[in-house]
């Protein structure tokens, strides 16, 4: 159950939140009311399969998230500078894993404190599971989250998405890194990397963005590299 909620967070809130929507979301209530129904759905469609179709939990994670979303509306509004959208980012999705974890504890699927210890009993019992989160992980919500943390960090400012590299492109660049690094095949990442980066360098130095590039492109390295070494080692 652990793995499967969030997944579902991942595929709620953001393989199903597209470009259009997530602005909206930003600025309007009803943008909110539509994400959280997707989420809502989503939450409920990853319960079914367990039994006894814990409604209860997804029923308090779906209210949950409409709540912490409500409350970021006034902000997303009028957006902010320097380093407070990665903290607002950061913030939000800490709250979202808490509101999961807590819902999870309620059901009994953990004892207090041991969050951990049984998410990695679950992944060792459920390996193909572990690995749909993993590359779940590695797409869409990667990419935002390192195009916050680039921005924020090198330049601290609110993320460019129309300036953002590819999210296709670096999410198959990602699958590419992870999948040499679990056949053991580490020598292949420089390979993998060698052609966006070379494609995208005079755009890269006329926008003057070399250090959020690096940042980004360090960040998404680092994270598909872990994450082949944990895939790895669990599988």
């Amino acid at each position: 159950m652990i793995m499967s909620m969030i997944l579902a967070h991942l595929v709620g809130d953001y393989i199903l939140q597209w470009d259009s929507l997530a602005a909206w979301k930003s600025q309007k209530l009803a943008g909110v009311l539509v994400h959280c129904s997707i989420v809502t759905a989503v939450t409920f469609l990853f319960v079914l399969p367990f039994e006894g179709f814990w409604w209860q939990g997804a029923l308090f994670i779906s209210a949950c998230h409409l709540f912490i979303d409500l409350t970021q509306l006034p902000i997303t509004k009028k957006p902010k500078s320097g380093v407070y959208p990665l903290l607002r980012f950061t913030a939000d999705q800490l709250l979202h894993i808490m509101v999961i974890a807590l819902a999870l504890y309620w059901g009994g699927y953990f004892q207090m404190g041991a969050f951990w210890p049984a998410a990695l009993i679950e992944m060792g019992n459920r390996p193909g599971l572990m690995i749909i989160l993993v590359y779940t992980l590695l797409a869409m919500p990667a990419w935002v989250v390192l195009e916050f943390t680039g921005y924020g960090l090198a330049n601290g400012s609110p993320p460019n998405f129309q300036r953002a590299s590819n999210k296709y492109v670096t999410s198959l660049e990602r699958f590419l890194i992870t999948t040499s690094v679990i056949s053991g095949q580490y020598m292949l990442i420089p390979v993998i990397t060698a052609p966006r980066l070379y494609l995208e360098r005079e755009s890269v130095v006329e926008n003057k963005e070399t250090a959020i590039y690096l940042t980004k492109l360090l960040g998404s390295i680092a994270l598909a590299t872990v994450m082949g070494v944990g895939l790895r080692w669990i599988v």
